[in-house]
Formats: structure tokens, C-alpha cells, sequence
């Protein structure tokens, strides 16, 4: 039980009505969540509007509301908290309720379009193996230690956030690595939080079905950035053309990386090989497992913000020439006939030419590439025609497919990705929406030494059909085609 007065600390209230000296047995903005002495907080979301379960939320046993517009008739026996934004008063109460335990870690993020989850599996993998009790948020997964917290959205609501990160200092976790998506940003889901530093990957085209425009989008990555506190540090990508663009007007401590540009991070790919990269880190060579020059820039990262938060450089490149990639990130099977397969999460235009050009230079020789790409419904449609021309571009062999159709007709969404073809290209790529079709007309295709690209999903165990998940996992599906043969 916590007093209202207290949580509702560093909220900007506009009116208050009734009393805030009341003991709180839980906080939540789900009004079927309602318990006896809670707080329910009336947040306006994309398709609901809470302030219309404040009479449930009541009759549940709520002593307490926070909302943006005061209910017409007022309930003397209820406290009515009118604030400004009701999300950004959540994010504040949800540290204040769990006692504020981003202030007891060390919490470090990363925001940007692609290498977000590596990078954050990266560090926690990298700060277990130097001797640290570790907490991680991201897409794939939630960690604690070695507890696995299965995850439902790129970034937890506030509550879920603060419980995790309590959680996390409840263990004894020293560090926290998280992802920061931009709808994290924008909807005060971080709102609170103490960082100590935080890292930008890069920025390509994705997530304009909500945020409108390029510009819109880049703007919410760069508010992270502001709010950050003066004794955090900002680390950003100097190669990235809005790399710097991140550091405008942030209070934090200034760094950068690069590979082709001066930072104060360096780094330089000297081999790249289907088993790994031999790469030179601060003057320093190191051999890791990561595949592709994409991957170089993240174990980057990973040694600067190790590096800004005090390791040892031999012990940090040790122990980071010992880590393995990230599941359905650049995660590749060999067949008894010398087919290899390799599943990416590749989502975004950017991402799926950084594989592409990847899977170019390793090549051999003449070997095919034969890709496997869907487009999910719901989301952000102009980048279909891009993505299908990437695609054809770097591929010998094409086949649109199904993502996640969510929602929407999955030939429909082929239409959309075949707008982005020349009359060639389409001709050359085949239409096969069936997933499980497409993959396996792909390994028909296929010769010794070729190399096939299933992209889109990666880590995911699902397809979205309609509403329903139905279990679908490309590396499962991949291996059984393989029979198993894996390296």
C-alpha cells in the first residue's frame, strides 16, 4: 500500500477533488483490473479512451481516478486527479508505485529502426559473462539473469516496466538492457525512468502507419535523446546521415561511433566470413561470430557502452569473441546437400539490403540467392513496393510471400509489393502466399552452395491470420526441410 500523495509525484496535476491521503493497494489503467483501494488511471489510447470506464473501474473498487476531463456527475466518495496528459502521469506513477528502481540499476537504451534487439542481447550476454547479475527488455525476450519473462510488445506498458525493473533490483541486477521503440517514446511508456545512457543504432523508412511521416518518426527517436538527465551519457552513430541529429539538444555526455566516419569509437571490418568477422576495435584485432558488416556496427555498441560504463577492454573483447548471434537474426542451417538457409528478422527496407549485401559478400561464386519476403498487414504499406524491389534486386530468385496478413487479404498485400517491380523483375518473381509453400518451393529450387534468405520474421513462433496466431516458425519449418542437418 502506498499514499496517493506520493505517487502522484512529478505529475503535472491541473486539479485535484477530494483527498490524496489514501492508501493505494495497486495502480492500473485496465479497468477489468480493478481491485479494492485502487488507483485507475483513465489513458487515452489509439483505439480506447479509458475515461469510459471510469464508472467500472468505480463499481471494481477504485478509490482514486486520474483523468484528463473530470465524469459530469463527481462521486463524493471518490479522489478525481485531473492532470494533463493521463499517459504521462502513468509513467510518473508507475515509478513512484514500484519505488522508482530504474534509480538502483544501471539502465541503459537503445532506440533506433534495425539492431536494436542484437544489440541489447548483446550487452546482457556480455555483462553475464563478465560476472554481473543482468536484467534485459527486448523483442525477443525478458531477462532476468537466467529467468526467461516472455515479452508481448517491443517495449511493456509503464507498470509492467517498473514491476520488471523492481523485479530486477529485487534479484540483485546491477544493469538492465533495454530496447526503446519509438512507440515507446511518444506513448510516455519510458515517462519517469532514470537511464544512465543510452544508444542510436540508425534510422531507415518503418513505422509510418503511425507516425505519419519520416520526420515524425525521427522526432520521437531524438525525444529519448533530450530527456535524458546530465550525468547519462549519449552515444549515437556518426555514420547515420540523422545520427548527430540525436545529440542536439540532449543534457547528456556526447560520444559516437563509426565505421567510416571519425568518432570516438572506431572500428574496422578487416575479414568477413559466413562464420564470422575479424574485426579492429580500438586498435584492437578480435575475432567475433556475428556475420555481416551490419553486425559489425553492433558489436561496436556494444564495446562503447561497455567502455562508458567502466570494463575492462581486454576482458570486454574476450568475453564478446565468445558470444552467438541473436535467434532469427542473420541464424543460418546447412542442409546434407550444402544448401544454406538463413533466417532475418529483416522487416524494413534497410534491414533486408544490409542482409542482401551481406549474403553478397560472403558468396563464393555463382552460387543462387533465393529469397523468401512478405510484408506485414496492418502496418506501414509503402514500404511493400520497396522491399519487393530490394529483393528482386539482390536475388537470383524471388518469392513474395506471406508475414504476419494480420488483417488484410495476403494477395492484396502481393499486389502492393509487386507495384515496386519493373515488368522483368515481376516476371521473375513468383507469388506464393502460402508461407510454408514458399519456403519449401525454395528449397526446390535450391542446388548445392546456394543460399536462401527467409525474411521477415525471424525469432517470431507465429503467424497472424485474421486475429488468430497460428504457431509458425520459420527456422523450425526450415530445419524439418533440412532434416535437421544444422552447424
Amino acid at each position: 500500500m502506498k499514499l496517493l500523495s506520493d505517487i502522484l509525484y512529478k505529475t503535472r496535476l491541473d486539479e485535484i477533488v477530494g483527498s490524496t491521503n489514501l492508501a493505494i493497494s495497486s495502480v492500473t489503467f485496465d479497468s477489468r483490473q480493478v481491485k479494492k483501494d485502487s488507483l485507475f488511471i483513465a489513458t487515452v489510447g489509439v483505439t480506447v479512451d479509458g475515461h469510459k470506464y471510469i464508472d467500472k473501474a468505480i463499481e471494481m473498487g477504485a478509490i482514486a481516478i486520474v483523468c484528463e476531463d473530470l465524469p459530469y456527475q463527481i462521486n463524493e466518495n471518490i479522489t478525481y486527479i485531473k492532470v494533463l496528459n493521463s499517459s504521462e502521469s502513468l509513467g510518473y506513477i508507475a515509478c513512484n508505485f514500484y519505488d522508482n528502481p530504474s534509480e538502483k540499476l544501471k539502465l541503459i537504451g537503445v532506440t533506433g529502426t534495425n539492431g536494436k534487439t542484437t544489440t541489447v542481447t548483446l550487452l546482457f550476454n556480455l555483462f553475464r559473462g563478465l560476472g554481473y547479475n543482468v536484467g534485459l527488455l527486448s523483442t525477443v525476450e525478458n531477462k532476468i539473469n537466467n529467468v526467461v519473462i516472455p515479452s508481448t510488445h517491443t517495449t511493456p506498458d509503464a507498470l509492467e516496466l517498473n514491476q520488471l525493473l523492481n523485479n530486477m533490483v529485487e534479484q540483485g541486477c546491477q544493469y538492465a538492457f533495454m530496447e526503446v521503440s519509438s512507440h515507446a517514446i511518444v506513448q510516455h511508456r519510458i515517462t519517469g525512468l532514470q537511464f544512465t545512457g543510452a544508444a542510436f543504432s540508425n534510422i531507415t523508412h518503418d513505422h509510418l502507419d503511425y507516425h505519419k511521416t519520416f520526420d515524425e518518426y525521427i522526432k520521437a527517436k531524438k525525444l529519448f535523446f533530450d530527456n535524458l538527465p546530465t550525468e547519462a551519457f549519449a552515444l549515437t552513430n556518426k555514420d547515420d546521415r540523422n545520427g548527430m541529429v540525436m545529440l542536439q539538444n540532449t543534457n547528456a555526455k556526447k560520444y559516437s561511433y563509426g565505421l567510416k566516419s571519425i568518432a570516438d569509437f572506431k572500428c574496422k571490418v578487416i575479414e568477413n566470413h559466413l562464420n564470422g568477422l575479424l574485426l579492429n576495435i580500438d586498435n584492437q584485432e578480435v575475432w567475433i561470430k556475428l556475420i555481416g558488416s551490419f553486425n559489425a556496427y553492433n558489436a561496436l555498441v556494444v564495446y562503447a557502452v561497455s567502455q562508458l560504463l567502466k570494463q575492462d577492454k581486454v576482458q570486454v573483447l574476450t568475453t564478446l569473441s565468445n558470444l552467438n548471434s541473436v535467434e532469427g537474426r542473420f541464424q543460418y542451417v546447412k542442409s546434407k546437400t550444402g544448401i544454406i538457409a538463413i533466417v532475418d528478422y529483416a522487416h524494413t527496407p534497410d534491414a533486408l539490403k544490409n542482409v542482401l549485401e551481406t549474403i553478397k559478400d560472403i558468396r563464393n561464386g555463382n552460387e543462387q540467392v533465393i529469397t523468401v519476403i512478405g510484408c506485414g498487414g496492418d502496418r506501414d504499406a509503402a514500404k511493400r513496393p520497396i522491399m519487393a524491389k530490394i529483393a528482386c534486386e539482390l536475388s537470383t530468385k524471388t518469392i513474395l510471400t506471406s508475414d504476419n496478413p494480420r488483417s488484410e487479404n495476403p494477395e492484396e498485400i502481393l499486389n502492393q509489393m509487386q507495384k515496386g517491380l519493373s515488368p522483368v523483375e515481376a516476371k521473375n518473381a513468383l507469388r506464393i502466399s502460402d508461407r510454408k509453400e514458399a519456403i519449401k518451393t525454395a528449397v526446390a529450387f535450391a542446388k548445392e552452395g546456394d543460399i536462401l534468405l527467409i525474411a521477415g520474421k525471424g525469432h517470431e513462433k507465429y503467424q497472424e491470420i485474421n486475429g488468430v496466431k497460428h504457431h509458425f516458425d520459420d527456422f523450425e519449418i526450415i530445419k524439418e526441410l533440412f532434416e535437421l542437418n544444422t552447424i
